[in-house]
């Protein structure tokens, strides 16, 4: 019986080598991608980092630049003339004709006041006078006589001019009587209340029955008396603007009672000096108040226009920076760099500051600055802002 031998079977390995061999290459292959996408998102994060870290800013163009402009200054209103009215006598007030808002005359009786006391000091200084005249009638006839008897010889000269000098006294008593008397009838006048020009009733403090007295320093007036037919217009100017006062200048002004209507004022005149304590000029001006719609009193808006050495930049407030070196503004210089500029603000008008030094024409200002801001620092430029700055100014 004869053996046949079976020839050995290939090795399972041999076989699944190029299976293997697909698993790696595979496996290397996604682990490359891997990597590559690992350092292209690395690239990324660290150029957005790189691009966060470069701060984004707007720009605040500059609200006008102009050597004259006009400035608001509070004004107040006062009365052409304005007269307040006390008693120049005492007594009791026996009747009043005109109340507050009444338009009177010069002369007009406003009031009366009853006097009882001086109407019997006038009676009876008229009765000294009647016997101070009797008496010096007396003396001068007498006098008269004793002449005729001195150029007789019937009396001495001594006499004679004795009688002579009681008839002179005599007639110096008559003049002290009629004064007194005349000093009484002026002041009987004053029993009458009467306005001093012609204007409007603005206050009236009595009543039928009060009673007043004269020379009483701290006694309310009976009554105010104003002209409101012109207004003066009282404005504090700052001293760094008193050189534009000027005369014949003109301001416009508003109210708050006549919203919309603007009224005009002509200088008259000012102080000439400036206030030690406000630091500033008083400048008066006149205004026509044809159809009494302004008052006494009144709080006015006054667009004040100057001039000034310097020409005047008005931005928005929110571009100021405050610092150890004093207020500054970042503008962009080339390249996008951030640049410092030491300002100086001429006016602070609440939300525009008037810039009178540092900035220059056409300068790109930074609006709301970041506060780790510093000179030299690149930035980005908000698309919107950047696109408006490029774009071609029509205006004429």
């Amino acid at each position: 019986m004869s053996h046949e031998h079976a020839p050995p079977a290939a090795p399972r390995t041999l076989r699944l080598r190029p299976a293997v061999t697909g698993l790696l290459v595979a496996a290397m292959a996604i682990a490359a991608i891997g990597l590559a996408v690992r350092a292209h998102e690395y690239r990324q994060l660290v150029t957005q980092a790189h691009a966060e870290a470069i701060p984004t800013v707007s720009l605040a163009a500059p609200l006008g630049a102009v050597g004259k402009h006009a400035m608001t200054l509070p004004g107040h209103i006062d009365a052409w003339i304005s007269a307040p009215i006390h008693a120049q006598v005492s007594g009791y007030v026996k009747s009043w004709n005109t109340d507050i808002g009444s338009h009177v005359q010069a002369g007009q009786t406003l009031a009366v006041i009853d006097t009882p006391e001086l109407d019997q000091q006038y009676e009876q200084a008229k009765a000294v006078l009647a016997r101070a005249q009797a008496n010096a009638q007396l003396a001068r006839v007498t006098s008269q006589r004793w002449q005729h008897l001195l150029a007789s010889n019937s009396v001495s000269k001594q006499e004679a001019d004795e009688k002579a000098s009681e008839a002179a006294v005599a007639g110096a008593n008559v003049l002290s009587a009629k004064a007194d008397v005349d000093r009484l009838a002026a002041q009987e006048a004053f029993r009458h209340v009467t306005a001093p020009f012609a204007g409007t009733v603005t206050a009236r403090n009595t009543d039928i029955g009060d009673l007043v007295t004269a020379d009483n320093p701290s006694a309310l007036p009976l009554f105010t008396v104003a002209d409101t037919g012109k207004m003066r217009l009282y404005v504090a100017v700052p001293q760094r603007y008193a050189s534009s006062i000027r005369p014949g200048m003109t301001v416009s002004l508003t109210v708050p009672d006549h919203p919309g209507t603007i009224y005009h004022g002509t200088l008259i005149g000012s102080s000439d000096a400036v206030s030690q304590a406000s630091g500033s000029l008083l400048a008066q001006f006149e205004v026509a108040n044809d159809n009494a719609s302004l008052l006494p009193g009144d709080y006015a808006d006054v667009q004040l226009p100057l001039t000034t050495s310097h020409a005047i930049t008005s931005v928005p407030s929110t571009v100021l920076i405050f610092r150890a070196q004093g207020p500054q503004i970042a503008v962009l210089g080339p390249g996008d760099k951030v640049v410092m500029r030491d300002v100086h603000i001429a006016m602070d008008l609440g939300g525009v500051l008037e810039i009178d030094r540092g900035l220059q024409p056409g300068d790109r200002i930074i609006d709301n600055p970041p506060d780790s801001l510093a000179a030299g620092d690149t930035v980005h430029v908000a698309a919107s802002h950047a696109t408006d700055s490029k774009e071609p100014s029509h205006a004429g």
